[in-house]
């Protein structure tokens, strides 16, 4: 970890609904209201991901290394809407992933750190496009572009 924590568990379930086994972000490193996010996610060697897939050769599935970006792009706009007062503490976030473009470079594997980065690009009304990436270290584990909707 290179970065301080900036955000801890207990405000990232604040603002995502999400809580485990199914919450991919540990904390928050670094955060520039409205622009980009940087999260991380410990991998512990009894994740319940890793029992199945694939006994022998643990690797974390692509669908929940998505998740995990998905989510920290979830607390880029959950934070940078609390910070401008658009957001309430009580409430939760109310957006689903809309559409995904990644691509999947090395796996990640129990035992390290997933470092997820997501930066807003654009905005559509009631949907953001991310640019997302993750890594374990400098090895680059996935990178592409996901869209976010709000459900209203």
């Amino acid at each position: 970890m290179s970065d301080s924590i900036l955000y801890d568990i207990s405000i990232i379930e604040h603002i995502l609904p999400h809580r485990s086994p199914f919450l991919f972000v540990d904390r928050v490193t670094v955060f520039i209201v409205g622009d980009k996010i940087i999260t991380e996610k410990d991998l512990g060697q009894k994740d319940p991901c890793f029992s199945g897939h694939f006994p022998g050769n643990p690797i974390m599935p692509g669908v929940l290394v998505s998740e995990a970006l998905a989510q920290t792009s979830g607390l880029l706009l959950g934070l940078t809407w609390k910070k401008e007062k658009k957001f309430s503490s009580q409430e939760k976030m109310n957006l689903y992933l809309a559409a995904i473009n990644i691509k999947f470079l090395t796996p990640a594997k129990p035992g390290e750190t997933l470092r997820l980065k997501s930066h807003l690009k654009k905005e559509f009304g009631s949907l953001f496009l991310f640019d997302v990436s993750a890594f374990v270290e400098d090895r680059a584990i996935a990178e592409g572009t996901l869209t976010l909707a709000e459900e209203k």
